[in-house]
Formats: C-alpha cells, sequence, structure tokens
C-alpha cells in the first residue's frame, strides 16, 4: 500500500512539473503584451481633453462697435392754432398717413360766422368810401368857385381818405378769417406715422395748447445716433474724406441687419463721456428700425485682405502679455506669445505669434502648460485630432 502511494504522488508531481513547463512560455508572452498596453493606457490617461480651431487666412474688416439709439428723421407735434371743439378723426392711431391729410375738423360755424360779419362790413365801409370819395370832389369843386371854405374841402378829402383806410382793414380782417376758417382743418404737416390719440371727437382743444392732439414720426428714412471714443476719431475722420463710410444697425435680438451710411458728425466732442456724436441714414424701407430703439451699430472703416486670425476664445492673458496654445505633430502643445490687433465679434486678428495652419486650443486651457499631451474632443462640431492641422 505505501509503495502504491508513492508511485501516485510520484506521477502527479510529473505532471504538474511537465504542466508548469508547457505554461511558462504563454505566460511570459501574455506578460509581454500587457505592457504596452498599460503604458498607453497611461499615456491617455495622463492626455487633457481640449477642443481646438485652425489658424486662418481671410479678409477683416475694420470695425467700431457701439450701441446706439434709433431716431426718427422729422417729429412733428400737432397742435391746434384756434380755440374749438374736435368734430371728427379722419385717421386711426397708428396709421401712415400722407403730408396734408385732413387728421381733425374743429367746429366750424363760429368761424364761418366771423368770416360773414367781416365780409358785411367791407361792404358798408366799401360803399361809405364810395361816397366820402364823391362828397370830396364836389367840395373841390365847390371851393374852386369859392362857394365852400378851403377847410370844409380838407375835410371832405380826409373822411375819404379815412374810410379807403377802414375799406383795406376790412379786407385784411377778411383775409384773417378765411386762416382762422382754414385753421379748423387741421392736416398733416408730413408723411409719416401717427402715434397715440390724445383727444377725441367731442373735446375742447386751446390754440397752442402744451399737450398736442398727436405727434407724427417720419421713419423712412431713419437716422441712428451713436458716440464714437474720441480715440478713434482721427481714424475715422481720415477714412469719411476718403469715401462713404457704411454702417449697420440691428436689434440685439436680431440677425438682420439694416445698412445705411454716415450722414452726420458734432461739432464737438462731450467732455463728460469722451464721445462724439454720429448718425447715420437709413432707408428703413422694412420698418426693421424704430424710434428710440437701442440698436447695435457696426461702423466699418476698411477691410484687411490677409488677416491673420483665430477664435477670440484661443487667446489668454497671462503675465507677460497675451499667448496662446499651440498643437505640435506629437499631440503636445506650445505656449506661444500672441500680439493681438483688434478683436471683431468672436474672432481676433493677431498681428504677431501665429501663422496661418496652425492650430490652437480654444477650451481646456487651464490644465495646460507647455509640453502637455492633449487629446481632442470627439463630437460634431469639433474635427477629429488625426485630422487637426499641425506644424
Amino acid at each position: 500500500m505505501q509503495l502504491r502511494r508513492r508511485d501516485r504522488r510520484a506521477r502527479v508531481t510529473r505532471l504538474f512539473i511537465l504542466f508548469s513547463i508547457a505554461a511558462a512560455p504563454f505566460v511570459a508572452g501574455c506578460s509581454k503584451t500587457a505592457e504596452p498596453v498599460q503604458a498607453a493606457k497611461t499615456a491617455d490617461d495622463d492626455a487633457v481633453l481640449v477642443t481646438v480651431a485652425p489658424v486662418v487666412q481671410k479678409a477683416m474688416p475694420l470695425e467700431i462697435r457701439v450701441i446706439g439709439t434709433a431716431e426718427a428723421e422729422s417729429t412733428v407735434a400737432v397742435h391746434a392754432q384756434i380755440t374749438g371743439a374736435i368734430t371728427s378723426v379722419n385717421f386711426t392711431e397708428g396709421d401712415d398717413v400722407a403730408e396734408g391729410q385732413v387728421l381733425f375738423t374743429l367746429d366750424r360755424r363760429p368761424l364761418e360766422a366771423t368770416l360773414q360779419q367781416v365780409e358785411a362790413n367791407l361792404a358798408r365801409d366799401v360803399a361809405q368810401a364810395s361816397n366820402a370819395r364823391t362828397q370830396a370832389g364836389r367840395y373841390q369843386t365847390l371851393a374852386a368857385r369859392g362857394l365852400v371854405s378851403g377847410q370844409e374841402m380838407q375835410a371832405s378829402a380826409t373822411a375819404a381818405a379815412a374810410l379807403d383806410a377802414t375799406v383795406e382793414a376790412d379786407r385784411a380782417a377778411i383775409e384773417n378769417a378765411k386762416v382762422q376758417l382754414d385753421y379748423a382743418t387741421i392736416k398733416a404737416p408730413i408723411a409719416g406715422r401717427t402715434g397715440a390719440l390724445i383727444v377725441h371727437p367731442g373735446n375742447l382743444v386751446r390754440a397752442n395748447d402744451a399737450t398736442p392732439l398727436v405727434v407724427i414720426n417720419r421713419i423712412a428714412p431713419m437716422n441712428v445716433s451713436f458716440g464714437i471714443p474720441e480715440g478713434q476719431l482721427p481714424a475715422f475722420k481720415r477714412y469719411l474724406a476718403e469715401r462713404t463710410l457704411r454702417v449697420e444697425a440691428s436689434a440685439p435680438s436680431e440677425t438682420v441687419a439694416s445698412m445705411g451710411h454716415i450722414t452726420f458728425i458734432d461739432n464737438a466732442v462731450d467732455p463728460t463721456t469722451g464721445t462724439i456724436k454720429v448718425k447715420g441714414s437709413f432707408p428703413n424701407g422694412d420698418r426693421r428700425l424704430w424710434p428710440g430703439q437701442f440698436v447695435n451699430v457696426i461702423v466699418t472703416l476698411r477691410t484687411d485682405p490677409a488677416a491673420i486670425v483665430v477664435p477670440t476664445a484661443a487667446i489668454q492673458a497671462g503675465q507677460q502679455g497675451d499667448f496662446a496654445f499651440v498643437v505640435k505633430s506629437d499631440q503636445t502643445v506650445d505656449l506661444r506669445s500672441v500680439m493681438v490687433d483688434r478683436t471683431s465679434g468672436a474672432e481676433s486678428v493677431v498681428k504677431q505669434g501665429l501663422k496661418p495652419g496652425e492650430t490652437v486650443i480654444t477650451d481646456g486651457q487651464l490644465r495646460l502648460v507647455a509640453g502637455s499631451r492633449i487629446k481632442v474632443k470627439s463630437d460634431a462640431a469639433q474635427p477629429d485630432s488625426s485630422q487637426v492641422a499641425t506644424r
């Protein structure tokens, strides 16, 4: 029995040794394969996820961007020039009216009665003046014969002249009565859009009352008033002298801008704000601009045909000035000092430090230093890292 047990143990030991010898190459191969996989996994874990954008060369405008206010080209507050009751309103508030269109009518009856009265006075005084001239002629004939004194002749001539002057005064009174009667019909002095109706039929209005009946704004064309910093005034004046400057205006919520041109520069800089007032004129045929509206104004001075442009998000501020992270061919980054010429919206024009075709980091810079390894985020808006242009 002891011999059998020893044989059995010997066979198990030999099988275990043979299995260990056969499995050794396989285990060694697995260990060698796992080493580069683990190294690659460690490198990916150390890479910083970023988004990138290319440095491009394209035409970029030199612009002035400010906030402006839309102003009606003409504004008229319509007042009554006589006292009377309103009998009719011939428009609806908010209507577009033409120049000369009847807006209000006042009670004409008192004015017509006054006109008839002065016309009757004229007829009476004309008759009296005619009779006075006849009497003056008779007294002149009698005075020549010595039948009346010279004083009587002079008195008759004076009376005739006075009545002639009265006739002229009556004619002037008639003209004034006609003008007052015309004032009973209130017409639009300009073409434009009416505002809120202040008074309604039946109300009594007074001549030159402080409260207008309605306000009319001419909104086509439209002006936009804005101020530019005095530091940009020399360049602005220089480019304006060379050509007509284009100006764009749009409401903050709109993407389509109205186009116009500069028509006015104020004659002095405002010392309280350090800006000078400028106006642009816009056709405003689509009524996109409205009086009193705040708008974003862009004045284009010139266009640089070969500007080096990067997203503004790529430019970082440091103690030594602006800088950007540039992607290298080995997927590491280089910290590059840059000089920004100007910023236009979400893009910046770089004067020095970058070249077209290079790639810059636009997001994830807080975790980067010079030499950091990166991994580009892959999504619909971000190109894959294999497609990123590097230099």
